[in-house]
């Protein structure tokens, strides 16, 4: 298993158990991935794995609610004349 399956699994795992939906919890797993191909040789010694779940959990959180299908879009507001 390479490093960047490991992240994709064990972020995606912990989203989904935190309530995320797994198409939400995929979306964080794809971004941690991103990031540490971007960090791989930035982050400190051994904790790269928390740099990239905890901007996994940020991304999740913008893009869906804990147990909710998705995140309701808002209305446009009207213009006034």
């Amino acid at each position: 298993m390479s490093w960047e399956s490991f992240i994709e699994k064990n972020v995606r795992e912990a989203l989904v158990k935190q309530g995320y939906t797994p198409a939400i919890a995929q979306g964080g797993a794809d971004e941690a991935v991103v990031l540490y191909r971007r960090l791989s040789r930035a982050s400190r010694k051994g904790a790269i794995y928390d740099d990239v779940y905890r901007y996994a959990k940020r991304w999740a959180e913008n893009y869906g609610l804990p147990g909710s299908k998705s995140k309701p879009i808002p209305a446009a507001p009207r213009k006034r004349r």
